[in-house]
């Protein structure tokens, strides 16, 4: 397998029009591709945020692979690699001096390429973030279901929208997305194209919210899901999770994915009981950013 079998990009359609039925094939373990791509394809590139680049290995025709990164601090979103298909991607990326700070796949595929990397650069890979993958079997309803209603939020809400995504942020760390919000850049984020709902109790107050991404290659992801500190154990985050699944079903989602945290016990329980299913384990690494002598690439390689 050659370096230049990986096809680099900055043009989604072109990306798109290669490596589309590829990503489709696996719509639940390609659902970051998915999703992303389908935004940039969407809506075009925004005013705040760096080009994005695209990436898919292909040889014969076939696609076997593929990323995004949506700028160069950003880590790459790669799918499912062989070790081989790791060696030539950094091989092309170190080629290219393309940076990397980190990369984003399920384990073995970021673990495999974390290694083809460090073996590349010599950068060390540090583990960042874990996440479960879950895809939902058969939608089961928790009992007792909480009183109130789930109902689809409307734009007259969107600064509420964007308090309690800006809340969800800072509780899970995640800055670059506080710092789009915080620049105005609300649609740049990845919450600016979701549908969301709220569960609300009978007297019509807010107290949870659920947002999904639209179907893209017959796929939904539930992402995210937020309840206020103080709202919370009463059941209200199981009930507008049903209501966002219920309604990607209702739309023709064939599957509904969602993400957790492996160190939350509560919201990993309470989505099994919700019917879904583990499906694979997700291992973000970063680099360091010492970058190696040339003498030491070319004795990687």
């Amino acid at each position: 397998m050659r370096p230049d079998d990986w096809h680099l990009t900055e043009d989604v359609h072109e990306f798109l029009s290669r490596a589309g039925e590829f990503l489709r094939s696996r719509p639940a373990l390609h659902t970051m591709q998915l999703t992303v791509t389908e935004k940039h394809r969407a809506n075009g590139k925004h005013t705040h945020t760096e080009t994005p680049v695209f990436g898919r290995l292909e040889r014969d025709g076939e696609v076997h692979a593929g990323f995004y990164q949506r700028a160069a601090t950003g880590p790459l979103s790669l799918t499912s690699v062989t070790r081989e298909q790791a060696d030539a991607l950094a091989a092309r990326l170190a080629d290219l001096s393309h940076p990397v700070p980190g990369v984003s796949a399920d384990h073995d595929a970021s673990t495999t390429f974390a290694e083809a990397w460090q073996r590349r650069t010599g950068a060390e890979p540090v583990v960042t973030t874990r996440l479960h993958l879950y895809r939902l079997g058969t939608l089961t309803p928790p009992d007792p279901f909480p009183e109130g209603r789930g109902r689809l939020v409307g734009e007259q809400e969107r600064e509420h929208l964007i308090r309690w995504c800006r809340e969800f942020c800072v509780d899970v760390g995640e800055q670059y997305s506080i710092d789009l919000i915080d620049a105005g850049a609300w649609a740049d984020s990845r919450f600016g194209d979701r549908n969301y709902t709220f569960w609300e109790t009978p007297d019509g107050t807010p107290v949870s919210m659920a947002a999904s991404t639209s179907i893209v290659g017959g796929m939904v992801r539930v992402d995210p899901v937020y309840t206020p500190a103080h709202l919370r154990g009463r059941g209200y985050a199981g009930a507008v999770t049903v209501e966002a699944s219920r309604a990607a079903l209702d739309a023709g989602a064939k599957e509904v994915v969602l993400f957790t945290d492996p160190g939350n016990p509560t919201s990993n329980a309470l989505y099994q009981r919700l019917g879904y299913v583990l499906l694979t384990n997700f291992t973000v690494y970063d680099f360091s950013s010492a970058a190696p002598e040339p003498e030491a690439a070319a004795e990687a390689a």
